[in-house]
């Protein structure tokens, strides 16, 4: 009986566990938002700016993205 009892209560503690961890996941994946992605022509028009001599920031502004994105753009097209 003391076993049946015992073996009860872990299942019971078990399943609260699970729910609590559905919960959880719930949450994150509400939380969670990806990056943007980049515009179709940006990384063109990215290459084109620094090419022509304009600075790195300069061209994130224009453009509208960041300047890890320019860097990252240079990075990918000179590679």
């Amino acid at each position: 009986m003391t076993i049946t009892l015992l073996g009860g209560v872990g299942q019971f503690e078990r399943e609260m566990m699970l729910e609590r961890q559905r919960e959880g996941v719930a949450k994150a994946e509400e939380k969670y938002e990806a990056r943007k992605p980049i515009s179709d022509g940006v990384p063109e028009q990215v290459v084109t700016l620094v090419r022509h001599g304009r600075s790195k920031a300069y061209v994130a502004r224009e453009l509208g993205i960041s300047q890890a994105s320019v860097y990252r753009i240079i990075n990918l097209c000179s590679a």
